[in-house]
């Protein structure tokens, strides 16, 4: 077996630390997200962890760590009786990012229930991180299914499973912990603020600091056993300052002008609901119980709102998080009361700790896009490069869609068979069996019953019986946006329109749980602005910063795209691409640069691509060049006011009937 990395001896990275062992504390602050770039001991932090919770007493033989002191008289191994039980390490299980819905939840075994009537029941990951520690690696990554199923065991407390009219109950207490890149992609609004706590953590600018991150990390991975036992002093310490603090915890009293102040703040920065009131009333009882103390300070208020509030306060995807702290001091300050005027403690880990200076952005600081620069005035084809214009506000779109059945990732776009959804029909199981068609089994299974000999009234099912329910759901796509950002485009009026368009498309993209890329072209060349990615905000950033002048390569954007495409297929050959190309159709610069474009665009059709041109030709006179380009891909073409959707165009249908 492995052997940690020793938790105290993670260089820096204080609020993580702190953020673990407040759930440590007490785990009913709701978890901990680690949000940072890769490389920055996020999941070092996390196993670390593990060796410092005290040892959990749990009945013998029981696969769901009943405690034997109160034993769940719901648990499927149960009833078990009160008394002394057997004390074992607390665990830290792993859930894996390609993991199914029954190694999360558990499985039934279907073929006994059937033909012996019995909840032959075998736990999953949910089971085995009862009482302990449920780590899940790049959660954005995590299909949204199973995050709502371990989110909803968090909250309860306990773990459902309904199936094939059999219904299993359990305990699942644990310390949910996930780590994410936001260069992977972001979780949706609400599933952030499931978790309790959110941490920001970079790797530190400091040589001197950096060196010893090195220091410490070559000499584990020479002596790990030596290396631990060097810091068992510092492991101990901390672990009693666990225990010490979960025996506190019952008695620190939470005043009424600690509870005015949580309430003031969550009201100053706007967040929804009432959760986040809640979880910084249980972060600030925990801080003043890990340092000692029986009463909530203001400090410990501050330090609350520093790790539950940042994520909360997301209006739209692509803002990022933060906090403005002379805000919060402001608030703070306000609702002060004498009965926080006592500084308490203050150090590493203690109540009010004091955040990172490059914490995050500010309040204020949520991505604004730079504003345009001078001159609104269309420019000839050829003209020099520009700045980047302001992008108009997003708008909701109407659903662009692939026509066909996919197979590809869960999400929201186009229809696909999926493992949830819609039952259509049924199949041979291929691998493990999932989701049970008992219709189609039990008609497989009765031809064959005298011939097994049935005598009573149960029915004598084999495994070749068993089918596999068919669904049908939706699926996620990549979405290609390829964006003409020639001179003919740059008029600022236009541009900004233009930027709107793609920006709420990307919107849309984000809430549909795509994948999206980036082409743009100019001058004489066409550029790969962002490889296919799943953060969709990394796109509007790359879109925001997005220069414009020069001829129109309208050729060389779709050629270039088509090589994007290819490689895309094949990492990922079951996902389904839907092009989009926002262009007014113009292409100028080389010979022939009209037929050239024509033939790039009749790859995409023999390809059988499904695309959609968004026209952003303006003016009195149109010369329809969009539509035509349109024509070649095999797509559909839309105006920008098409492609609201609230117009009365039916593009979705437009999509579907020339791709089909």
């Amino acid at each position: 077996m492995t052997t940690p990395f020793p938790f105290t001896a993670v260089v820096g990275q204080d609020d993580l630390r702190l953020a673990l062992l407040l759930n440590a504390v007490s785990p009913a602050v709701g978890g901990v997200l680690v949000r940072g770039e890769k490389g920055t001991a996020k999941s070092t932090a996390v196993r670390a962890l593990s060796a410092l919770l005290p040892e959990v007493p749990v009945v013998p033989g029981c696969r769901f760590s009943c405690d034997p002191a109160q034993p769940d008289p719901a648990c499927p191994d149960g009833p078990h009786e009160p008394g002394n039980g057997t004390a074992r390490p607390a665990r830290m299980v792993e859930l894996p990012v390609g993991a199914s819905e029954d190694r999360l939840v558990g499985a039934l075994d279907i073929e006994r229930a059937l033909a012996e009537g019995v909840k032959a029941f075998e736990p999953g990951l949910l089971a085995d991180a009862h009482r302990g520690i449920l780590y899940v690696d790049e959660v954005n990554l995590l299909h949204d299914h199973l995050v709502d199923l371990l989110l909803d065991a968090a909250a309860m407390g306990a773990s459902y499973v309904e199936r094939e009219g059999v219904s299993v109950r359990h305990a699942a207490k644990f310390l949910l912990v996930g780590t994410m890149n936001p260069e992977e992609g972001e979780l949706r609004p609400q599933l952030l603020d499931r978790f309790g706590l959110t941490v920001e953590v970079a790797a530190s600018r400091e040589p001197d600091q950096r060196v010893e991150v090195v220091r410490r990390r070559l000499a584990y991975d020479d002596d790990p056993a030596g290396f631990v036992g060097r810091w068992a002093d510092e492991e101990a310490s901390v672990r009693q300052r666990i225990v010490a603090a979960r025996e506190l915890l019952p008695s620190v009293r939470l005043g009424d002008g600690a509870l005015r102040q949580i309430a003031a703040t969550c009201a100053a920065f706007e967040v929804d609901g009432m959760r986040a009131d809640i979880v910084m009333a249980r972060t600030a009882t925990a801080l003043a119980a890990w340092a000692g103390r029986t009463d909530v300070l203001a400090e410990d208020v501050r330090q609350a709102a520093l790790l539950a509030l940042p994520h909360r306060r997301r209006r739209n995807p692509f803002d990022a998080p933060g906090l403005d702290e002379d805000r919060l001091d402001q608030t703070l300050e306000e609702f002060s009361g004498e009965d926080d005027e006592d500084p308490g403690p203050d150090g590493p880990g203690g109540g009010g700790g004091q955040p990172a200076p490059d914490a995050g952005p500010q309040d204020g600081d949520t991505g604004a896009r730079p504003e345009a620069g001078e001159g609104g005035e269309p420019q000839p084809s050829g003209a020099g490069e520009q700045q980047p214009v302001r992008a108009a506000e997003p708008f909701r779109t109407k659903v662009l869609s692939v026509p066909g059945i996919g197979e590809g990732a869960a999400g929201r776009r186009s229809r696909a068979r999926t493992e949830h959804g819609r039952t259509t029909g049924a199949r041979r199981p291929q691998g493990a069996l999932t989701k049970l068609h008992l219709a189609a089994t039990v008609q497989a299974a009765a031809p064959h019953q005298r011939a097994r000999g049935r005598s009573g009234r149960g029915l004598v099912v084999r495994r070749d019986d068993l089918r596999q329910a068919a669904r049908e759901g939706r699926e996620g796509n990549l979405v290609l946006f390829v964006v003409d950002a020639s001179g003919s485009m740059a008029a600022r009026q236009r541009m900004s329109a233009v930027k709107g368009a793609v920006l709420s498309l990307l919107l849309d993209a984000y809430q549909r749980r795509d994948k999206v890329g980036l082409v743009t072209f100019r001058g004489s060349a066409a550029d790969v602005a962002l490889p296919p990615t799943s953060s969709v905000d990394a796109a509007a950033a790359r879109l925001e910063s997005l220069p414009t002048g020069g001829r129109t390569p309208l050729a060389a954007g779709l050629l270039k795209a088509h090589d994007v495409l290819r490689v895309e297929r094949l990492r990922d050959p079951a996902r389904r691409a839907l092009l989009v190309v926002v262009t007014d159709g113009r292409a100028t610069g080389g010979p022939e640069p009209v037929a050239l474009a024509g033939r790039a665009a009749r790859l995409f059709a023999a390809e059988g691509v499904a695309s959609v041109v968004v026209d952003c030709e303006s003016g009195p006179v149109r010369l329809g060049l969009a539509g035509q380009l349109a024509g070649e891909l095999g797509g559909t073409a839309v105006t920008l006011d098409e492609l609201r959707a609230d117009s009365i165009a039916g593009l979705v249908k437009d999509v579907q009937r020339r791709a089909a």
